[in-house]
């Protein structure tokens, strides 16, 4: 059996949570607190972060791109990369954009200041970055809205692993009750379609110590 290392509130671990169930591929998770630095686990991977899948055949592979590509080319018939070209640009350019910048600008500043640093004992969140978090969700919500308003999926005509990147941060971000999805209508109606699908039903059973989600986390139609 193959086993994903993962922490419930990493957006990283619940993009690869939600791509190997889409692709209906059994697996077993073991929650991996990053922050405790343990010597088998960086073992597996040094950089210490989550996730990391291991093969039932021994594989070790560390991190959420490295993950995806190695699941493309291993199960094709499950294709997440886009159909075209330029669809497969596109799906590239805005996993790096909800990898990238939405990570640093939004789930660093919020949770990471508000929930990871508690966790891991790390003192009181930054207020200045708890601002900048904030501020910046608002844009990427209206921006999620618009991909979502103009398009099929938000990278074209066909889902892919663009949804799955920007779902990883917002259902994590849901889970901790920071989204105000009254900000964009197509936005919300986007994370009700992919919180519809059977891939994301484990997802809303998660439950972290000390963090109660929202009533609305779990209800489709929220």
């Amino acid at each position: 059996m193959r086993v994903l290392y993962h922490f419930p509130l990493s957006p990283f671990s619940r993009k690869i949570r939600l791509v190997l169930a889409e692709r209906r591929l059994a697996f077993e998770l073991k929650v991996e607190k990053p922050w405790e630095r343990r010597a088998e686990y960086l073992q597996m991977n040094p950089a210490g972060t989550v996730p990391t899948l291991v093969e039932a055949n021994g594989l070790v592979i560390p991190d959420s791109g490295v993950i995806c590509e190695y699941l493309e080319e291993e199960y094709p018939d499950t294709a997440l990369m886009g159909q075209t070209k330029a669809e497969r640009v596109e799906v590239r350019r805005l996993v790096a954009w909800f990898d990238g910048r939405f990570a640093q600008d939004v789930t660093r500043n919020i949770i990471g200041e508000k929930f990871m640093k508690r966790l891991g004992g790390r003192g009181q969140p930054d207020a200045n970055a708890l601002r900048a978090g904030y501020a910046h969700l608002k844009h990427q919500i209206e921006y999620l809205g618009w991909l979502a308003e103009t398009r099929k999926w938000l990278a074209g005509n066909n889902l892919s692993l663009a949804d799955f990147a920007a779902a990883g941060h917002f259902s994590a971000l849901d889970f901790a009750g920071e989204v105000d999805w009254s900000v964009s209508q197509p936005a919300r109606d986007w994370y009700a379609r992919m919180k519809s699908r059977p891939c994301f039903r484990p997802l809303l059973s998660d439950r972290v110590a000390g963090i109660e989600p929202p009533a609305h986390y779990a209800d489709l139609d929220f």
